[in-house]
């Protein structure tokens, strides 16, 4: 802990769950693309939908946001930014609460005085599980933005084949039917209508 830089000892725990999280995912998008697929539906998937679901997964996950980008949503990199900077910033806020708590613990086991000096060790003690367990939730958190991230592109992607034209139109019309012989009940009726 002695002669360890704030920053790095900081960046270690979190820098390990990162990049052990882009490897995992890395290896596991690897090896979906190693299997094969007949020329035929790939043939056919590449007509229907204009971007592809993996290449856009993958982008991601080697640099998040890219897979954004390469679907045509680049308003959403600075939302996702945001969020990841936001985290990063409660992640060390966090951490450097329970550093703090932590010394003035071992302080106090010490018999040395700390920083808070009217504290006992069993408010130092919770103090201290409650800004790790703080720190761990927004490590937690910072996993859940980088998933979004994948699952975003994925579907992003395969929804870039989803027709959105003015040949599709919904209509909703009040409806007026007697049943068995009784009196008329009022409803509505959802019409599709394909244009050709």
């Amino acid at each position: 802990m002695h002669g360890i830089p704030f920053l790095t000892r900081l960046l270690i725990g979190p820098t390990k769950v990162f990049a052990g999280l882009i490897l995992f995912l890395s290896l596991g998008l690897s090896l979906g693309f190693g299997q094969e697929i007949s020329k035929e539906k790939e043939s056919s998937k590449s007509t229907l939908l204009p971007k592809d679901p993996k290449k856009a997964t993958l982008l991601s996950a080697i640099l998040p946001g890219a897979g954004q980008v390469y679907n045509g949503k680049t308003w959403k990199v600075p939302i996702l930014y945001a969020g990841i900077m936001t985290d990063v910033y409660f992640i060390q806020y966090n951490h450097t609460r329970y550093e703090t708590f932590r010394e003035a613990l071992l302080a106090f086991d010490a018999g040395e005085t700390n920083q808070f000096p009217s504290l006992n060790r069993a408010a130092l003690v919770r103090n201290v599980d409650y800004w790790r367990q703080n720190r761990d939730l927004t490590l937690l958190l910072l996993l859940g933005i980088y998933a979004l991230n994948l699952v975003d592109a994925n579907v992003d992607a395969h929804l870039s084949g989803f027709d959105i034209s003015d040949d599709l139109s919904l209509s909703v019309d009040p409806k007026v039917e007697t049943f068995a012989a009784s009196t008329p009940s009022l409803g509505l009726s959802f019409t599709l209508h394909f244009k050709k």
